[in-house]
């Protein structure tokens, strides 16, 4: 694959969805999320994305200058309706406010309903704990996964993720779906042609099956049993039940129901470290603990012990120094946006030659 510039990345996803209708400011934050996510190593989460955001704004099943609207409230709580905004721009306006009332409480939390597909959650998060803050986040999503025992989509992926600071230069973070994988790993496939490895997912019939096609249509199976359905089935009460927002299979597909919003489900729980104790101690504390946590001994063939974060800040290290990697069809995508909207700005200005590297 070849490797873009992040910063020039960043700004050529802003001035695509800015062109595709969103305000600049709520660009801005599309194009950060989402160039984050691939820098990441995230790429089911990032710019690949793009397309289908402006597919369903330009549909209207997205309403790109929607407000926000706090339903009700009390001191330490919010109800949210994101009026069907971009789910990474409503998130990131809750969290600002959320943000001043755990500074003022200690602990806020949110539910957001109306909502979309929001992309990583570690995005919220990594932000949260650059704030000396600890963000819980789950969300909803459309439906890909079956209750244990079933075959038939009722649950999101649905995952669950929080962030910590540390001193080490990179947070502790903690993002997986309840899913044995993310549903975007499945997509992914899809675009790519690729077969699924064994034991991902089982087809409309209930069969196990490697054709990410098949695997679409019917569903991915839960991580680690009845264990990762119990834990859906907590996300899909926090972010769906609790919310007010769809539930289930009622959850519109961003990819096949573009005749219908999505309304996502989301909750945020934040917590200010400085509530809880000095935050100067708990970075001493939790960078112990990351130290007695790597020096245990290895298994056989084990060359070191890596902390949930770990890899994905060495990717993130890797990616700005050599440039972030996008695969062909996503593209061929930017390049088709930029054409189709008129803008002179091209991906191939923010290529980096592959034996190049940038300015730290």
């Amino acid at each position: 694959m070849r490797r873009y510039n992040p910063d020039a990345l960043r700004t050529l996803v802003a001035e695509i969805t800015r062109a595709g209708g969103v305000p600049q400011s709520d660009a801005a934050i599309l194009a950060d999320a989402l160039v984050d996510a691939d820098l990441h190593g995230r790429s089911t989460h990032g710019v690949s994305r793009l397309a289908i955001y402006l597919r369903r704004i330009e549909l209207g099943q997205i309403d790109p200058h929607a407000a926000l609207h706090i339903e009700h409230h009390r001191p330490g709580v919010l109800a949210v309706d994101a009026g069907n905004g971009l789910g990474q721009v409503q998130a990131m306006r809750t969290l600002e406010h959320l943000a001043r009332r755990a500074r003022e409480y200690g602990l806020a939390a949110a539910t957001i309903r109306r909502s979309q597909h929001y992309g990583a959650l570690s995005y919220y998060c990594n932000w949260a704990a650059d704030q000396d803050m600890i963000l819980l986040a789950t969300t909803s999503c459309e439906p890909a996964m079956s209750p244990e025992g079933g075959c038939e989509a009722f649950f999101g992926t649905n995952p669950i993720a929080a962030s910590f600071p540390t001193g080490k230069g990179w947070p502790v973070k903690i993002d997986l779906a309840t899913s044995l994988v993310a549903r975007g790993n499945i997509i992914a496939a899809s675009r790519e042609g690729q077969a699924l490895p064994t034991g991902w997912a089982l087809d409309r019939e209930g069969n196990a099956t490697t054709d990410a096609e098949a695997a679409l249509a019917g569903t991915v199976l839960a991580m680690a049993g009845h264990k990762g359905y119990a834990l859906a089935l907590m996300v899909e009460l926090l972010s769906s039940v609790l919310s007010g927002s769809a539930i289930g299979p009622d959850i519109g597909s961003m990819y096949k129901d573009l005749d219908r919003p999505q309304n996502v489900g989301h909750f945020f729980c934040l917590l200010e470290i400085a509530a809880f104790m000095d935050t100067t101690v708990f970075r001493q504390r939790i960078d112990q603990t990351i130290d007695r946590i790597k020096a245990c001994r290895p298994r056989p063939g084990v060359e070191e012990i890596l902390v949930p974060g770990e890899r994905s800040a060495r990717n993130a290290e890797a990616n700005r120094r050599r440039g972030v990697p996008l695969s062909p069809a996503t593209a061929r995508e930017l390049d088709d946006l930029s054409e189709r909207f008129g803008l002179t700005l091209r991906l191939r200005e923010a290529e980096v030659a592959p034996t190049g590297a940038l300015s730290p």
